[in-house]
């Protein structure tokens, strides 16, 4: 008798994904407090998106479901629309980022996000339809 299949196909991937997500929270804690201080906008900020890749990274890892997958790809494409954002477009009392593109706590977070967006949008592309219409 065959038993049935308990993991999921995608399963496998989240072991990858966890901890690049982590990476891209903990990249932000450090710009937290001089960010507080200079543009307290982008240090709360900040904050929301290291508390979301915490909470989305243990979710993947408990539930590998495809909500989780879906707020991974959104949260950390944002953060990597944001940084963007901030290098092309003088935002305020964040002037001096406008072209610093090679920031190495930024070169970090934007690495990170951008390979927790592909792992994502691949974990959700090889789920069936019908698992994913669930979500």
């Amino acid at each position: 008798m065959n038993t049935p299949r308990t993991s999921a196909p995608h399963s496998a991937l989240r072991w990858l994904l966890v901890p690049i997500i982590f990476v891209a929270a903990i990249a932000h804690i450090p710009v937290i407090a001089p960010h507080l201080d200079e543009a307290p906008y982008m240090g709360v900020l900040f904050i929301l998106l290291t508390i979301a890749c915490f909470a989305i990274g243990i979710a993947v890892a408990v539930t590998d479901h495809p909500a989780a997958y879906a707020a991974a790809s959104a949260v950390c494409g944002a953060a990597v629309i944001g940084y963007i954002a901030t290098r092309l477009v003088a935002f305020p009392q964040l002037a001096d980022d406008v072209g610093n593109w090679f920031e190495p706590l930024g070169v970090v977070s934007v690495l990170t996000e951008s390979m927790v967006v592909v792992l994502a949008a691949l974990v959700l592309r090889r789920m069936p339809r019908s698992l994913r219409a669930r979500s």
